[in-house]
């Protein structure tokens, strides 16, 4: 039997694009979660070095982002019910 996910895990999965299947484990949900946020964290250092994000702002840019991932900093054992 494999462990399901929590609702809210789910929900947020899904805001990012990410569609749990029957058969996905929560190590491979969290790694395809990551590889969103670093393409995310790869756009915005490029349109902060095109000039659209001035250098004084990228910091907290990059900030607000991370904070728009709270998965990545949850232990996978509160992924699962």
């Amino acid at each position: 039997m494999s462990a399901r996910l929590r609702a809210s895990v789910r929900d947020e999965l899904r805001r990012r694009g990410i569609e749990p299947g029957p058969g996905d484990a929560p190590e491979a949900l969290r790694e395809r979660l990551n590889d969103v946020y670093l393409e995310q964290v790869r756009a915005l250092r490029a349109r902060q070095a095109a000039g659209e994000i001035p250098l004084r702002d990228y910091a907290g840019a990059a900030q607000s982002l991370k904070e728009s991932f709270p998965l990545l900093g949850l232990p996978l054992a509160l992924w699962v019910e």
